[in-house]
């Protein structure tokens, strides 16, 4: 079982910078693909990036690329959302995930509680 807590969400102004943690319990950590998904008030949960389980390979939501970069640290079993140049559309609640699979695939087994995120204008 993997337990994920998220932290570093907050109140900042559109262009600013924030970086999410999320920290994972449990031994199969380094073994599973990680994700980052987002919920906005009235929407639905949506993708945001992925990293597999060495950190080789990555992928994002066409919305964030250029400015959001995921990364992981499997010695210390976190993961990172690194968020540049945010705007107010990022806005939402920040939820980490755990794949059952090495890879990107979709299958994830493990959600965080979330952390806000808030872009003012």
């Amino acid at each position: 079982q993997v337990q994920l807590v998220e932290s570093g969400g907050g109140l900042v102004q559109a262009g600013d910078s924030l970086r999410l943690s999320c920290a994972a319990s449990g031994r199969t950590f380094s073994s599973r693909a990680m994700g980052w998904f987002r919920q906005a008030p009235g929407k639905e949960r949506e993708f945001v990036a992925a990293i597999s389980w060495s950190g080789a390979f990555t992928d994002y939501a066409d919305s964030v690329k250029g400015r959001f970069t995921i990364s992981r640290d499997n010695f210390k079993s976190m993961t990172y959302l690194q968020m540049n140049s945010l705007k107010p559309k990022d806005t939402a609640v920040y939820y980490c995930a755990a794949e059952r699979t090495r890879y990107s695939s979709g299958s994830y087994e493990y959600w965080g509680q979330g952390t806000q995120v808030t872009v003012s204008s």
